[in-house]
């Protein structure tokens, strides 16, 4: 209580005042970017949530409407801090600055567009109050997971882009900006290592976890030769909305995820609305880096980044996926890589996570199909994909990756550097194979009956490749029938006033030339490596018919004959009763026509 004099009262209104000023510094720290907002479709986040002047910062502005030109960085005395920054196109656009460190204070970020301000967001560096990691699935935040993506996968488009597994791309400070996001050292040593089906799974999962989100999953079946995958309810995850939860926590959690979801919950039908998962426009508009695409046969892509066509560069769409043995890649997409068909076992296509919303104040439910069909916070929802014939569905995203078309040489570069690019891969995949065999010498791994080739458990998911050589040889025929594509599909290419017919035959003739010229490396059983050209490869074509089986040497797995130098290292070959089965199983891959679960 103030006493009556006069220096005690004046004492006291000065403590006041300084009581309302301290007052005022906690609640700016508080208010984030409160009083600064503006209503717009872009918004700014900063990483770590609560950052301190020891470690390093990013700040990432995000738009779903337009680019952003400018990251502009202010401090509480309205100097500016010089930037660099780092612009990636859209939809959704958005712009990366990273700094070393800064000091302690309060400080405003802007993001222009041509000199305009169209979002603003302040922050404290150093603040004693903790913000917790809480927030909803909205168009803002699905479209900061967009470029979380993208940026988490980001290099140069010819670069070959592959780890041994997700644990040393989320462990890089510079590739994940949620890196030790929630300050507590987190990502130190977690361990992620998903295969094809559960990595949109796992990112999905580790985005929700540093955000603060919700997540689904469900347990779902493989279906059969006459109807697709069906899954049970959605089991909602809602902790992580509650507090910033421990790595033990999501590691536990991660675990259980993985143990439960396969292909089949990716594979659910078109119209079924019981999924994790539900079909979009296929447009560029709404194929998001994130969105996922799930083969009719169990393979699933993530897509991570287009690059738009120029006058001189075709246009690139580029994903990533994971295999058994955990190693994840980076490669374009195109018809080697993304199949489509028909089929009643499966509902292939562009799926984006089904999002939830908030019902009570703990509980969360998914977003039925009708509400994503009128539903402007999100993606629409819709059964275009399942009405394109195999064709006219290829037809479609070729134009979406190059508008504007491309003249017959530039389509064959493209395709041979995407056919290199596969072959490149399964290097490395062959590779694996021979380390486990170098640690395990006298083993036998057991090959599955018929169907089960393509899915089962163990050393033969991790190391046989059925379903990559079936798209190699996908990969081979595409490549070869360019020449009769230009004369079937005109319209998709730049003729330049030659006849489809003559284009052709400058096709052929290029093709001819070309496959001399590209070439892989392989390692034989001694440790030596092996040259093939790309002409040697398309003549090995049926060898690879045959050439999964881990039990085989790698010069047998390449395509080497008996009696040559390159096969005079091989050193193992596969068991008599399993080639019999590989010869029995030869017309699937002979057809690239895998049989219905």
């Amino acid at each position: 209580m103030c006493s009556n004099s006069f220096y005690l009262r004046s004492s006291c209104v000065y403590l006041v005042l300084i009581s309302l000023l301290i007052w005022h510094d906690v609640a700016l720290a508080l208010a984030q970017d409160y009083s600064c907002e503006i209503p717009s479709k872009t918004h700014i986040w900063i990483s770590p949530l609560n950052p301190t002047s020891e470690k390093p910062l990013k700040i990432m502005a995000v738009s779903t409407d337009g680019a952003i030109t400018e990251l502009v960085l202010t401090d509480s005395q309205g100097h500016h801090i010089p930037l660099q920054s780092r612009y990636r196109g859209g939809p959704p656009w958005s712009i990366l600055s990273a700094l070393q460190k800064l000091d302690e204070g309060h400080f405003q970020v802007t993001a222009n567009r041509n000199g305009e301000t169209i979002a603003c967001h302040q922050f404290t560096v150093g603040s004693t109050v903790t913000q917790p990691a809480r927030g909803k699935w909205n168009l803002a935040t699905e479209a900061l997971y967009a470029a979380w993506i993208e940026e988490l996968f980001g290099a140069p488009h010819e670069e070959n882009l592959s780890f041994d597994s997700l644990e040393p791309v989320l462990r890089n400070r510079k590739r994940n900006f949620l890196y030790n996001y929630h300050g507590r050292s987190e990502d130190k040593d977690l361990p992620l290592t998903p295969d094809c089906a559960d990595l949109p799974y796992a990112l999905r999962a580790y985005f929700a976890w540093k955000m603060g989100l919700p997540f689904a999953y469900r347990t779902c079946g493989r279906g059969s030769i006459k109807s697709p995958p069906q899954c049970g309810n959605a089991t909602i995850m809602s902790e992580f909305t509650r507090n910033i939860s421990t790595q033990a926590s999501f590691k536990k959690f991660s675990r259980l995820l993985v143990d439960t979801v396969h292909s089949g919950s990716l594979r659910t039908g078109f119209e079924d609305e019981s999924t994790d998962w539900y079909p979009i426009a296929f447009n560029r508009e709404t194929l998001w880096p994130g969105t996922i695409y799930a083969d009719p046969y169990g393979h699933v892509l993530v897509l991570v980044e287009w690059i738009p066509q120029t006058i001189d560069q075709p246009g690139t769409l580029l994903v990533v996926d994971a295999q058994p043995d955990n190693s994840i890649a980076r490669k374009r997409v195109w018809e080697g890589t993304l199949l489509y068909d028909h089929t009643e076992s499966a509902g292939p296509g562009f799926k984006s996570f089904r999002p939830l919303t908030r019902t009570t104040a703990e509980k969360w439910r998914a977003l039925t199909n009708e509400e994503l069909t009128v539903q402007s916070e999100f993606l629409p929802f819709s059964l275009e994909q399942s009405q394109l014939a195999r064709e006219n569905f290829y037809a479609k995203l070729a134009k979406l990756i190059n508008p504007h078309g491309l003249n017959p040489t530039q389509a064959y570069e493209a395709t041979l550097d995407a056919l290199v690019e596969q072959l490149v891969t399964r290097v490395n995949s062959v590779k694996n194979g021979e380390a486990y065999f170098r640690k395990n010498p006298r083993g036998v791994i057991p090959m599955p009956n018929r169907m089960a080739i393509f899915q089962t458990v163990g050393p033969w998911e991790d190391y046989s490749t059925p379903s990559r050589d079936m798209r190699l040889l996908i990969a081979i025929n595409v490549l070869q029938s360019l020449p009769e594509k230009i004369i079937r599909y005109p319209e998709l290419f730049v003729l330049n006033g030659k006849s489809p017919e003559q284009a052709k035959i400058e096709i052929e003739h290029h093709h001819n030339k070309r496959i001399h010229e590209r070439s892989i490396v392989y390692t034989r059983s001694d440790g030596s490596t092996w040259e093939l050209s790309l002409a040697e490869i398309l003549v090995r074509k049926t060898a690879y018919e045959i050439a999964y089986n881990p039990n085989d040497c790698a010069e047998i797995r390449w395509g080497a004959q008996p009696d040559t130098e390159e096969y005079s290292t091989c050193r193992r070959q596969a068991p008599a009763q399993q080639r019999t089965k590989m010869e029995q199983y030869r017309t699937w891959f002979r057809e690239t026509q895998r049989p219905a679960y």
